[in-house]
């Protein structure tokens, strides 16, 4: 796994500029490092590498193809380089110069050309490639965006990056905050695809390629080269027809080789364990396929109701995995808060972030790779709310919508406090907790004349963001662009293939992705195997949720590894309290925040609106905690980024001890 970047432009000292943007993001590959340049045409590629497959010099980038003709910065791993690499020797000798992916890869599209090469690559990835002959430059991204890629100009020339913070070193880099991205980041808890919270700036979305010419002025649309919605309406029109055991079966055949090829590596390698579904079946068939027990990885609470380590101990116990927990503090927790700005780039509140990171950590301790469960829950129709409101539009779609919108207008001038009041007359089993709060949510839920436009509402975490963000336009995503929906009869089908679209690339993966690589730990997710996806679009929704079972497919399989007394529970996810922190412990930091002289001196939030949000949070009349957690890391992204261009690249200083050879290199 590595950290890529690269501009095309003039510039006197473009070496030593392409080494500086690369240490910025020095923790992604702390190995080894490389420049190239084509100093005709302007074009600098620069690399970060850690050494995964081929630690050999042979494996160093950017990288060269044989013929001279293109030249290659990739950050990924291809899991069938083999079987690419076989495929090639069938149309002539190659004398191969290592074992590396990277140049499996460029063979591959010397040989068939970009979009077949991106076509038959099994694997997780984002490149640029520069083509000396065309004098193009392409970029690309693997199929479900497991690994991130940014571009954009800065001045006249094109760049991009594996983050944000490589760009900050860049000579023209202003860094404008985009006042409608922030809009999206308060309605998401993250800024989706393509959008990006810097002016001039992208993100290639996931299963696609563009192409730069003309000396970086001309960049194409981009292109897609495989199609979750073709996978989701071929699905809906072909679907599997065996019974559930031929599912079952077809099911457990993908996951294990999906898990194998994620085995492969040259490092020390492991799996995080919840005790979870997913990541269980994911180690269950890790075990299954290894002669020695696989290194597996827990955080554990010492709070019951956020604990999971004892259910996967016990599951690590039974499959017989070498089992590594660490139980952390709510202080432990809230210690690593400072760095989640600087880690992540780009505003982002998904607050499991912090587990996340604190079990990166634990687990590069011991292994160089991990291999993760998620992806599941968007597969498997996995979460509480795609059946929650499956329910809820199956009875509200009943009236009429001008009954609705009478019902949600008298619900927004119920106040919250007598809502909350009326409970406390009610005995304490009947009591709803927040019951102000959840009549605010339904009042929104209410108002939505469409289904897609339910799920939106039930999902925003900021219904009217830009009341809160001045001067912005919230901008079109496809969360709020039910026509840009494939056609499913299905309700349950059409919340998968959003998340999956846009939930799971920009926030799951972007989380797994970053936290990961703060520690130098690659992470593989053997669900997202573009195989295992297809097959589980092709289910119908009952081998998905059944007797009121989620994910009960992927149930199946594991009930054949592992008893069901040991997975049959509730699902709990990575939880953190943070309702109760903003009224505790971290009450002053979050003042300092939200004090009402920044909020006014920076002009990004209505003063008067967050002063209110946050007043009645503390006093316990509204549960504002998750919209103010949105505002309180835009907040101190803020800081971070003002840090960062001041101090420079403090990533790099941890790891530039740990950098050898590479070196640069030019035409």
């Amino acid at each position: 796994m590595c950290g890529i970047v690269g501009f095309w432009g003039h510039h006197r000292h473009a070496h030593v500029l392409a080494q500086d943007m690369a240490s910025r993001i020095a923790h992604r590959g702390p190995n080894t490092s490389g420049v190239w340049s084509d100093e005709h045409a302007g074009v600098t590629l620069a690399h970060r590498r850690l050494a995964i497959v081929d630690l050999s010099p042979a494996g160093f980038q950017p990288m060269v193809s044989r013929d001279g003709r293109f030249v290659l910065t990739y950050n990924g791993e291809l899991y069938n380089h083999q079987e690419i690499r076989a495929a090639l020797i069938t149309q002539g000798p190659i004398a191969w110069r290592g074992s590396s992916d990277t140049e499996t890869l460029l063979e591959a599209v010397s040989t068939w050309g970009l979009e077949t090469a991106l076509g038959r690559c099994n694997g997780m990835f984002a490149f640029a490639l520069w083509d000396r002959a065309s004098r193009e430059l392409h970029l690309a991204r693997d199929r479900m965006g497991e690994k991130p890629l940014y571009w954009g100009k800065i001045g006249s020339d094109f760049v991009f990056a594996s983050e944000l913070k490589a760009l900050h070193a860049h000579p023209g880099w202003t860094g404008e905050v985009d006042r409608d991205a922030v809009a999206l980041f308060l309605r998401h808890d993250y800024v989706p695809s393509p959008y990006c919270i810097h002016k001039g700036i992208q993100k290639l979305p996931a299963a696609h390629w563009l192409t730069v010419s003309q000396a970086g002025k001309c960049v194409s649309e981009p292109k897609s080269y495989w199609s979750l919605e073709e996978v989701v309406e071929r699905g809906g029109t072909t679907p599997f027809l065996g019974d559930e055991v031929a599912a079952t079966d077809k099911l457990e055949s993908l996951m294990k080789d999906a898990v194998k090829l994620r085995m492969m590596a040259d490092v020390p390698l492991g799996a995080f364990l919840s005790g979870g579904y997913d990541s269980s079946t994911v180690v269950a068939l890790m075990q299954a396929q290894s002669d020695r027990p696989v290194q597996t990885f827990t955080i554990g609470y010492h709070e019951k109701s956020y604990n999971e380590a004892e259910h996967a101990k016990a599951i690590a116990a039974h499959l017989g995995t070498d089992h590594t927990e660490l139980y952390v503090t709510s202080e432990d927790a809230r210690a690593v808060i400072p760095e989640l700005p600087r880690i992540w780039d780009e505003p982002f509140s998904d607050s499991s972030q912090i587990p996340t990171l604190l079990v990166s950590r634990l687990a590069r301790r011991d292994v160089t790779v991990s291999l993760s469960g998620d992806g599941g829950d968007e597969l498997f129709c996995g979460y509480g709310r795609y059946q929650l409101a499956h329910n809820m539009w199956s009875w509200l779609r009943l009236l009429p919508y001008p009954l609705r919108q009478g019902v949600s207008a008298f619900l927004e001038r119920v106040p919250p406090h007598l809502a909350d009041g009326a409970m406390s007359v009610l005995p304490p089993n009947l009591r709803i907790k927040a019951f102000g709060d959840r009549l605010a949510k339904l009042a929104a839920i209410l108002n939505s004349e469409r289904r897609e436009l339910f799920y939106r509402s039930l999902v925003s975490h900021t219904h009217r963001p830009e009341t809160l963000v001045r001067n912005a336009v919230e901008p079109w995503t496809l969360l709020s662009e039910p026509s840009a929906w494939p056609v499913l009869t299905e309700f349950r089908d059409q919340m998968m293939y959003i998340d999956s679209k846009m939930y799971l690339t920009d926030d799951i993966l972007t989380k797994l992705d970053r936290a990961s690589m703060a520690v130098s730990l690659e992470s593989r997710v053997p669900l997202l195997d573009h195989r295992l996806v297809e097959f589980a679009w092709s289910l119908p929704i009952q081998f998905k949720h059944r007797r009121g079972q989620p994910k009960w497919i992927l149930r199946e399989v594991l009930s054949r590894y592992v008893p069901r007394t040991l997975t049959e529970r509730p699902k709990m996810g990575f939880r953190v309290p943070i309702e109760e922190w903003l009224r505790g412990p971290l009450r002053d930091w979050a003042e300092s925040l939200l004090s009402e002289d920044r909020l006014r001196r920076e002009g990004f939030f209505s003063p008067s609106e967050v002063r209110t949000m946050w007043q009645e949070n503390q006093a316990g009349a509204r549960r504002w905690h998750s919209q103010l957690w949105n505002i309180l890391m835009f907040q101190a992204w803020q800081d971070s980024i003002s840090e960062t261009w001041t101090r420079g690249p403090a990533l790099a200083d941890q790891t530039k001890s740990m950098s050898s050879g590479g070196g640069a290199r030019s035409q």
